[in-house]
C-alpha cells in the first residue's frame, strides 16, 4: 500500500479512470444515468494536467485504487480553512478500509500545511459517503449549496472537522 502526491509521471489515464467508475458507481440513482453512462477518464485527465490542487494517488501493489484531492479553501466564507474536494475509489475497494487510509492521509497533509480546520462537500442524497464521513469525525454543519449535474439540481452539504 503507498499514497503519495501525484506526478506528471503518473498515469493520468488510470486516475481519472478511478473518478469515472467511482461516480458511476457511488452516484447510481442520484445522477442522471444518462450523465453516468458518458462519464470518461478524460473529464478529469485535463484537470490533473492543469494541476491547481494537491492530489494524491492511493496505490495497491502498483494498481492505482483511488485518489484525492485538496486545497486552501475554495469558498470565500470559509478563508483559513483547508479543503478536501474529492475522495474516490475504484468500486470493488469500496467498504475494505483503503477510504479512511486515504482520508486520514490527505488529512494529515492538510495539517502539516497549517490548516487547523477542514471541510469537505458531499451529496445530500449520498447517504452512504455520508455516514463515512461521520465515522471518521466529521460533522455536518447545515450548510448546503446546489448543484447541477447532468441537468439535475442536487444540494450538497459541508462537512468540518477541526484538527
Amino acid at each position: 500500500m503507498e499514497i503519495r502526491k501525484v506526478t506528471f509521471n503518473d498515469d493520468f489515464a488510470a486516475i481519472g479512470s478511478i473518478y469515472a467508475e467511482s461516480w458511476k458507481f457511488a452516484y447510481r440513482g442520484i445522477v442522471p444515468q444518462a450523465y453516468l453512462d458518458q462519464l470518461t477518464n478524460r473529464r478529469w485527465m485535463n484537470a490533473l494536467n492543469e494541476n491547481r490542487y494537491d492530489a494524491f494517488i492511493l496505490l495497491d501493489n502498483g494498481q492505482y485504487i483511488g485518489t484525492s484531492s485538496i486545497c486552501p479553501a475554495r469558498d470565500k466564507d470559509m478563508a483559513g480553512w483547508g479543503e478536501i474536494i474529492s475522495l474516490y475509489l475504484l468500486p470493488e475497494y469500496f467498504g475494505k478500509g483503503y477510504a479512511a487510509l486515504l482520508l486520514d492521509y490527505v488529512v494529515s497533509a492538510l495539517q502539516k500545511e497549517g490548516f487547523q480546520s477542514i471541510y469537505l462537500w458531499a451529496l445530500e442524497e449520498n447517504a452512504r459517503a455520508r455516514r463515512f464521513y461521520e465515522k471518521q469525525g466529521f460533522r455536518w454543519n447545515g450548510d448546503t449549496m446546489e448543484a447541477v449535474i447532468g441537468g439535475k439540481s442536487l444540494t450538497e452539504v459541508r462537512y468540518i472537522k477541526k484538527l
